[in-house]
Parts: C-alpha cells; sequence; structure tokens
C-alpha cells in the first residue's frame, strides 16, 4: 500500500500564521525569564549589601554586553506580560477567530515592539 505522505518537508516553505508565532514566542520568552530571574536576584542582592557593591553593580552597566542582557531581559519581560494579557482576554472567550486572533497577535508585536524600544532607550 503506497501512503501519499511526504517524504521531505522543506521547513523554508512552512509559515505559521500570527498566532503561533505569538504563541511560541511566549513560551520562549517564559524560559527566558526564568534564567533572568537569577540574574537580577543577583544583581539585587549585591545591590544590598553594601554602598561599594551596590557600586559595583552600578559600574557594571558601564559594559556594553550587561546593557544588552538587561534590555533583553527587559525585552522579554515586556514580551512575555503583553502576550500574556491577550491570552487572558482569550481565555475570556475574546478574540478566539480566526481573523481578531491574527489582528491580538500582531497588534501584541507591536505593543512588545514599542516596550522594547522604550527599554532600550531607558537602558541605555
Amino acid at each position: 500500500m503506497k501512503k501519499q505522505r511526504p517524504v521531505h518537508l522543506d521547513l523554508q516553505t512552512i509559515r505559521f500564521p500570527a498566532t503561533a508565532i505569538a504563541s511560541i514566542l511566549h513560551r520562549v520568552s517564559g524560559v527566558i525569564m526564568l534564567f533572568a530571574v537569577g540574574i537580577l536576584i543577583w544583581m539585587l542582592s549585591e545591590s544590598l549589601a553594601s554602598a561599594e557593591s551596590f557600586a559595583g553593580i552600578q559600574s557594571l552597566f558601564d559594559n556594553l554586553f550587561v546593557k544588552f542582557v538587561v534590555w533583553g531581559i527587559l525585552t522579554a519581560l515586556g514580551y512575555h506580560l503583553v502576550v500574556g494579557v491577550r491570552h487572558l482576554i482569550m481565555d475570556t472567550g475574546r478574540w478566539e477567530e480566526l481573523d481578531s486572533g491574527n489582528a491580538s497577535a500582531k497588534a501584541a508585536f507591536v505593543i512588545a515592539a514599542a516596550l522594547s524600544i522604550i527599554a532600550g532607550i531607558w537602558v541605555w
């Protein structure tokens, strides 16, 4: 019996809808924040230990890499928050249709990008 299944999937031709991308990135941002919590707690602990350690943490922000990491954490937090609110609204039965779901996912991308730009301005 010959099955008509594809033997080779060309992953470059498969296009995910905006809703799927929003959901996948929501999970990725959650994982990023899981690891970021350790960094943020360490920074808070060090900054509260003494005036010298606060100055040490403050001097870390002169490094471009540290600024980039903090900006990445803030971007992940902003995206996770925006898409999390979108998911909560969807839990109430709104934005579950195809058109409104795609529109809300695209709106979440725009809002998250704006928050990322704001975070970048604040960090730098």
